[in-house]
C-alpha cells in the first residue's frame, strides 16, 4: 500500500542526538526517516464523525505534570477511544539500576580503576521534567544506595559536581563484593540541554563527559546514561578509549552493537511491541471491534501478544510493554531493533479493515530512538494495519512547530499523538475540539 508521508524540514540543525524516551527519547544527529509526497492532495474530511470523538492515542510521552509526574487524566480520558501507549517506566529504571549494580558485582577486581575504594560514576539525566528520565535516575540511585528522599521518593535532582560527596541531592551509597565494602559515589550529573532548549542532547553529553573527565580522571569507573544517545556520545567521545563501562536505555542498533566493543549495557523497552500496540489500538477503535482484539486476544490473523511483553492499567487508560536488560549475555538477540514482532505480524484483510488515515507525529525528527527505531517499527506496522499514515516530525522544542501541521483534521479518521512537553496535551486536544 502506498503511503503518502508528509515530510517535515526541521530548521534545526544543531546535531541533537537526544528519548526519551521513550522515552522516552534520544537526541542525535538529525536523520530524516519520512518521505516525500509526489504531489500535495486537497484536503477532504474522511467521515462524518466529529474529530473530538476519532480514536486518540498518546505515545511515548505520557500526559502529566512534567513538576509532580502525576497523570494528566482529563487527556488519558478525552473520549471513549482514547489511550496512552508507553512502557513500563518503573520496572524498567528498576532493571537499569540492577544491570550497572550487577556489572559492578561481577567486575568489581578492575572496575576500580584508581584503588581508592570509591566506585565513582557519572549520570547523563536527559530532560529533568520527564518521567521516565526521572524514573531512572530514581532506579540508578536507588540500586546503588545513593538516593535519598525527597517527597516520599527518590530525589531524582541532578548534583552538578560531587566531589566529596556532600552533594545535598545525593548520598554515598556502599557495595559489598570481592570480600570488601566499597563507597558508590555519584561525582556528578546534569540534565542534558542545548543552548537552543533542546533535552536529552548528545553533543551536550559528549561535552559533558570531557569536563567531567578533566575534572575527577580515574575517580570516574562507570558512566550511566538515561538514555542510548547521550550514552553512545560520551562513549565514542571518551570511555571506550578509557575502558570504563557505560549503560544507557533504549536498545537503539549502534548501542547494542557497541557491546562487543564494551559498552556495558543498555535496556530495550520492547520498541516493537510499543509501536504495534500505538497502531493496534487505533485500528481496534476504527473498526469498533473489542480493544483487547490482536492485543492480549488473537484477531482473526492470529495476531496476539503474550502477558510477558506489556500490562494494561485500565485506571490509566495506558498499555505498557515491559523492559528487557540488554547485555554482553544476551545482546546478539537485539541486534536489529526495527524488525517487527513476531507473534503479530500477520497482515490484516483490507475487506475487514478497510484503509484507515492516520495523522501521527514524532516530536523530534532528529530523536534517535523514535528516528531510527519507533518511527522505522511504525513504518513497518502500518501497512500490515492498513492504515495510511502522515508522519510529521516536530523541532523537539516547540509543540507549535507540530500542532500548525495540524491545519486540518477532519482529512483524518484518527491521531498518534507525541507531545514535546508531557502538560502540553491541551496544545492538541483545542485543535480537535473546533
Amino acid at each position: 500500500m502506498k503511503k503518502k508521508i508528509v515530510l517535515i524540514t526541521m530548521a534545526v540543525l544543531f546535531g541533537l542526538s537526544a528519548t526519551a524516551c521513550g522515552s522516552g527519547g534520544s537526541s542525535s544527529e538529525k536523520t530524516d526517516t519520512t518521505k516525500k509526497t509526489e504531489t500535495e492532495e486537497p484536503a477532504a474530511e474522511t467521515s462524518d464523525v466529529a474529530n473530538k470523538d476519532k480514536p486518540l492515542v498518546w505515545f511515548n510521552r505520557q500526559p502529566s505534570n512534567s513538576s509532580t509526574g502525576a497523570l494528566d487524566m482529563t487527556a488519558l480520558s478525552y473520549n471513549d477511544n482514547t489511550y496512552y501507549v508507553g512502557f513500563d517506566a518503573n520496572q524498567g529504571a528498576e532493571l537499569q539500576g540492577q544491570m550497572v549494580k550487577d556489572y559492578i558485582e561481577k567486575n568489581i577486581d578492575k572496575i576500580d580503576r584508581n584503588g581508592d575504594g570509591v566506585i565513582g560514576y557519572v549520570l547523563a539525566i536527559g530532560d529533568i521534567g520527564h518521567n521516565d528520565s526521572i524514573a531512572r535516575t530514581r532506579g540508578v540511585r536507588k540500586a546503588l544506595g545513593t538516593g535519598i528522599d525527597k517527597d516520599g521518593d527518590i530525589n531524582s535532582e541532578p548534583v552538578g559536581t560531587n566531589s566529596d560527596g556532600s552533594a545535598a541531592a545525593v548520598q554515598d551509597g556502599s557495595i559489598e563484593a570481592g570480600g570488601k565494602t566499597y563507597t558508590i559515589r555519584e561525582l556528578a550529573s546534569q540534565e542534558m540541554k542545548n543552548s537552543a532548549g533542546a533535552t536529552w542532547d548528545a553533543a551536550t553529553a559528549g561535552n559533558a563527559i570531557g569536563t567531567w573527565a578533566s575534572s575527577f580522571g580515574e575517580e570516574i569507573d562507570v558512566v550511566v546514561s538515561n538514555n542510548d544517545g547521550m550514552g553512545m556520545s560520551m562513549f565514542n567521545a571518551w570511555s571506550k578509549d578509557n575502558k570504563v563501562p557505560t549503560f544507557g536505555y533504549d536498545a537503539n542498533n549502534d548501542a547494542v552493537a557497541a557491546i562487543a566493543e564494551g559498552y556495558g549495557g543498555t535496556i530495550s523497552q520492547h520498541a516493537d511491541v510499543q509501536a504495534y500496540l500505538t497502531l493496534r489500538v487505533l485500528r481496534n477503535a476504527l473498526d469498533g471491534a473489542d480493544i483487547d482484539t490482536g492485543i492480549g486476544t488473537a484477531d482473526e490473523a492470529g495476531n496476539v501478544l503474550g502477558d510477558d511483553v506489556y500490562v494494561y492499567k485500565e485506571d490509566e487508560r495506558s498499555y505498557y510493554a515491559l523492559n528487557v536488560a540488554v547485555t554482553a549475555d544476551n545482546y546478539q538477540d537485539f541486534t536489529d531493533s526495527t524488525k517487527v514482532y513476531e507473534p503479530v505480524s500477520t497482515q490484516l484483510e483490507e475487506s475487514s479493515h478497510p484503509t484507515k488515515k492516520v495523522w501521527l507525529d514524532i516530536y523530534n525528527a532528529s530523536d534517535n530512538f523514535l528516528s531510527s527505531t519507533y518511527q522505522p517499527l511504525l513504518q513497518n506496522y502500518d501497512g500490515l494495519l492498513n492504515l495510511d499514515v502522515d508522519y510529521i516530525g516536530g523541532d523537539g522544542q516547540t509543540e507549535s512547530n507540530i500542532t500548525n501541521r495540524l491545519g486540518n483534521p477532519s482529512q483524518y479518521d484518527a491521531f498518534a499523538i507525541n507531545m514535546v512537553k508531557t502538560d502540553n496535551a491541551a496544545s492538541y486536544t483545542s485543535l480537535l475540539n473546533q
